[in-house]
C-alpha cells in the first residue's frame, strides 16, 4: 500500500484548533512536494496550503493564510497542518498528497489517502 494516511480531523467549535498529520505509508515524503486539500460537501476539492521539498517554502489558500502552519518532518516522514481560528467554512474532509512540485496541478498529485474530517460547528 502506498499512499498517505490523515488523522487529526475532528469536531471543534469556531475559533478553535487542530492539528492534522499526513503520515507516508510505502513510500518516503523527503523527495516531494506535499500538497494539503479540503472537500466541502457538494464542492470541488481545492488546494489549501502546500510545502516545498528543496527549501521548505509554503504557501497557502487567501482563505486560511494567517490561520493555517504546514510543516514537514521528512526523519518522521510525516507532514502536519496546523490549524487555528477554525471558522464553519472550514468544515470538510482534508487530503494530503505528494507531486514534484507545489505549483503542479492538482491532478499531478499522487497517493492520496482516505482524508480526515473536520468540522466546524456553527
Amino acid at each position: 500500500q502506498v499512499q498517505f494516511v490523515e488523522s487529526g480531523g475532528g469536531l471543534v467549535q469556531p475559533g478553535g484548533s487542530l492539528r492534522l498529520s499526513c503520515a507516508a505509508s510505502g513510500f518516503t515524503l523527503d523527495v516531494y512536494d506535499i500538497g494539503w486539500f479540503h472537500q466541502a460537501p457538494g464542492k470541488e476539492r481545492e488546494g489549501v496550503s502546500c510545502i516545498s521539498s528543496n527549501d521548505w517554502k509554503t504557501r497557502y489558500v487567501e482563505a486560511v493564510k494567517g490561520r493555517f502552519t504546514i510543516s514537514r518532518d521528512n526523519a518522521k516522514n510525516t507532514v502536519y497542518l496546523e490549524m487555528n481560528s477554525l471558522k464553519p467554512e472550514d468544515t470538510a474532509d482534508y487530503y494530503c498528497a505528494a507531486a514534484p512540485y507545489c505549483d503542479s496541478a492538482q491532478n499531478e498529485f499522487d497517493y492520496w489517502g482516505q482524508g480526515t474530517q473536520v468540522t466546524v460547528s456553527s
